[in-house]
């Protein structure tokens, strides 16, 4: 059985046919069961999930149908288990987000033993998992409260493949990338920093000059702050590579 997280939320069952889940509720009661890990998830917090504060007064025997009819769109009943005041979904099956921190957890590992060609490919296995928004289709305060989470997990893995990139010499690959990265998500310095490293690795030192000023100012006017040590490093970096 697959199940993805890492966009609408979908499961592959393991007669290989789409589970039908259904609407926002069951959809809900299943991704909470899925980012708990093998945990039980408690009657209390389903229900928050599920209803917020305007909860019926059937609350609970409209929890039993929507297990129910998970169960029966899983088409493995055993899995969703009744246990100590809530529920838990038994281990089985891959997970996306599982198998996305798995990748880029190994992709880092190869950045550390200086194979940057081999965690470039691992960041891009794992990168290519996403599907757009997490969690779509699920209740806000669930998917409100994980979003957050997962695209910061998705913006990491990002800079990690594109220091792989500039590591392992695909330097001109990464100057575009690098350069929407910074133009979507202008003050994470170490993308900036990333982007300064691909163009002084392409000549382009005065580029890299320019992206580092242009940085200082947006931190200067919207936080009010100085550039941190490796966005002042690879200015540093750059200046040294100009002619004379």
């Amino acid at each position: 059985m697959e199940f993805r997280i890492l966009g609408p939320l979908a499961v592959s069952r393991a007669d290989g046919r789409p589970a039908v889940l259904g609407g926002c509720k069951p959809r809900t009661l299943l991704a909470a069961l899925l980012l708990a890990r093998g945990r039980v998830v408690p009657d209390e917090r389903l229900i928050s999930l599920l209803w917020g504060g305007e909860r019926p007064s059937t609350v609970d025997a409209q929890v039993c149908t929507y297990v129910s009819r998970l169960r029966k769109a899983l088409g493995c009943p055993a899995r969703l288990v009744r246990t100590g005041g809530g529920y838990l979904l038994a281990p089985g099956g891959t997970v996306d987000a599982e198998e996305f921190e798995r990748l880029t957890a190994s992709a880092h590992d190869e950045l550390r033993a200086d194979r940057p060609a081999r965690a470039a490919a691992l960041f891009r296995a794992a990168l290519e998992l996403w599907r757009g928004p997490v969690l779509a289709g699920v209740a806000e305060p669930l998917r409100a409260g994980e979003a957050a989470r997962f695209d910061e997990l998705r913006l990491t893995a990002l800079e990690g493949r594109l220091e792989a990139e500039i590591t392992s010499g695909e330097h001109l690959r990464a100057v575009p990338d690098a350069t929407a990265f910074v133009l979507e998500h202008p003050m994470r310095e170490r993308a900036r920093a990333l982007l300064m490293a691909a163009l002084c690795a392409s000549g382009r030192t005065a580029d890299a000059v320019a992206v580092y000023h242009r940085g200082r100012r947006l931190l200067d006017e919207r936080l009010g702050i100085a550039p941190g040590p490796a966005l002042r490093a690879a200015y540093q970096r750059a200046l040294d590579a100009q002619p004379g």
